[in-house]
């Protein structure tokens, strides 16, 4: 769990992914286009991701990835996140976390 949480408050929008999730490519793409360059840590190519894994997991995150933190706090989830930029909070976030700027 402390690792996830390190790498999650190193920096403003933080994504943990697989590299063969969809709906993991489709939230970093969200973020891209945006204009946020999160910083992304693909779980299936770290050698402790089975492990960061399970400590997603005890955060809530179901399934465990993708798994999204805007200024080092948990956003949630795919369906979390896409529920955020539906009602226009999502933009606002990353502009206070400082992941984009207007």
């Amino acid at each position: 769990m402390e690792r996830v949480r390190d790498l999650a408050s190193k920096q403003a929008a933080v994504i943990f992914t697989k590299s063969t999730c969809c709906m993991c490519h489709s939230i970093k793409a969200l973020f891209y286009h945006l204009g946020a360059s999160p910083t992304v840590h693909e779980l299936d190519h770290d050698e402790r991701g089975t492990d960061m894994e399970r400590a997603l997991r005890t955060l809530g995150s179901t399934p465990c990835v993708p798994a999204v933190f805007i200024g080092g706090e948990y956003v949630g989830s795919a369906k979390d996140v896409f529920s955020l930029h539906v009602n226009g909070s999502l933009k606002q976030k990353l502009i206070s976390a400082k992941a984009i700027w207007f």
